[in-house]
């Protein structure tokens, strides 16, 4: 009779089969999230959050991507002033000859690659000098304007009296030392008064504009075309050339949505003495905090809830008998605003008292120092 002998070795309990993680018994199939079966709509929305460096990279990635980055709806924005870290966003930035024609071939290359994609633009920001003949800033902007979609653009952000890059050697363009010589400031207008002209036909729907002005009667009457401007930003262009009271007024009476205004107004020193009165239903914020010079003695703003102004001392000496023969003719800018701000909340980053207009007291007296030149808040020899 024979035994059968078991081993310990087969007795044992089999091994457990060790643990694996739910998320890896997928297929692989499974472990991607399947982009391409979104309806296009839905894939251009996701791609419109990339810059304009990262949709070129996904067009690299297949052909349908190819074929979604070339879409115009992925080209809304038109930036000429961002490029790297080297830019900064600095106008008149020199750089050497060869870095600047880098630049310049990139502004060129970037500019068809927007016209071949059919770009419709919502975004315009730009920084030439509209007066440079040779390089013709402003022939390729209008080309730009001329090839794209943008009817629909609300955004402008423009400085036309510097270029971004401008190269060491000013004269390796020209013969003759005198290439910059020739950039006069009436060209700059002539030139900045063409593209104003262009764009009031080719984009009326602008919203929000930011830019260098030179007020003259004919630039008053294109920018007042645009009438859907709802934030305006004007920057002094020259510091010699002034703005009439009168001109100012009809600026702010013929935009009838504009909400937000900032001013950098230089008063010139021929000029001072006047005082400007401000008329808008619409306007809810003003900020005249960059101007110089800027007095008003008369404000007609039911709509206003924040003022922002300062007081900017220019080094200017005179005698107390000049000094209160100018500043007899400014109403104090409390009793201002108490007759013409009847809904203003805020003065210069403060939150007013519910009873200011009734009677002063210490905090805004002390913003009244910081922001008014009647003779009660500016007694001094130097302004």
């Amino acid at each position: 009779m024979t035994a059968n002998i078991i081993l310990p070795s087969v007795i044992m309990s089999p091994r457990k089969r060790p643990l694996v993680p739910v998320n890896s018994r997928r297929k692989a199939v499974d472990d991607f999230f399947p982009f391409n079966f979104l309806p296009v709509e839905c894939q251009l929305h996701v791609l419109s959050f990339l810059n304009e460096v990262d949709k070129c990279s996904c067009a690299l990635v297949c052909s349908s991507w190819s074929c979604l980055v070339r879409s115009w709806k992925l080209w809304r924005v038109a930036d000429y002033s961002r490029r790297g870290v080297f830019h900064l966003g600095q106008e008149g930035l020199l750089v050497s000859n060869r870095e600047f024609e880098r630049w310049k071939a990139w502004v060129h290359h970037y500019t068809h690659h927007l016209i071949s994609r059919r770009a419709s633009l919502l975004t315009l920001k730009a920084s030439f000098d509209l007066g440079d003949r040779y390089n013709k800033w402003g022939e390729l902007l209008s080309h730009l304007l001329d090839n794209v979609h943008c009817r629909d653009l609300s955004h402008l952000d423009l400085n036309w009296t510097f270029t971004l890059l401008e190269p060491l050697d000013l004269r390796v363009h020209s013969g003759s030392s005198s290439h910059q010589d020739s950039i006069t400031k009436m060209d700059q207008v002539a030139s900045f008064q063409e593209l104003l002209t262009k764009l009031t036909h080719s984009c009326p729907r602008i919203s929000k504009m930011r830019l260098h002005f030179d007020w003259s009667d004919v630039s008053v009457s294109l920018l007042t075309q645009f009438q859907h401007l709802r934030v305006l930003e004007l920057k002094y262009f020259w510091v010699f050339k002034g703005v009439t009271p009168s001109t100012l007024q009809t600026l702010t009476k013929s935009l009838p949505n504009l909400k937000s205004l900032t001013l950098h107004i230089l008063v010139p020193l021929r000029n001072l003495g006047i005082s400007y009165t401000l008329e808008s239903l619409s306007l809810e914020f003003l900020d005249v905090s960059p101007s110089r010079g800027l007095v008003f003695s008369c404000l007609k703003l039911p709509a206003l809830r924040e003022l922002r102004a300062k007081k900017i001392v220019r080094g200017i000496t005179l005698d107390r008998r000049t000094r209160l023969r100018i500043q007899s003719r400014w109403p104090c800018l409390y009793q201002v605003l108490r007759d013409g701000t009847p809904k203003l909340q805020a003065l210069n980053n403060e939150r007013l008292l519910p009873t200011w207009r009734e009677e002063s007291y210490g905090e805004l007296s002390a913003i009244l120092e910081q922001s008014c030149y009647c003779v009660q808040h500016l007694d001094s020899w130097l302004w």
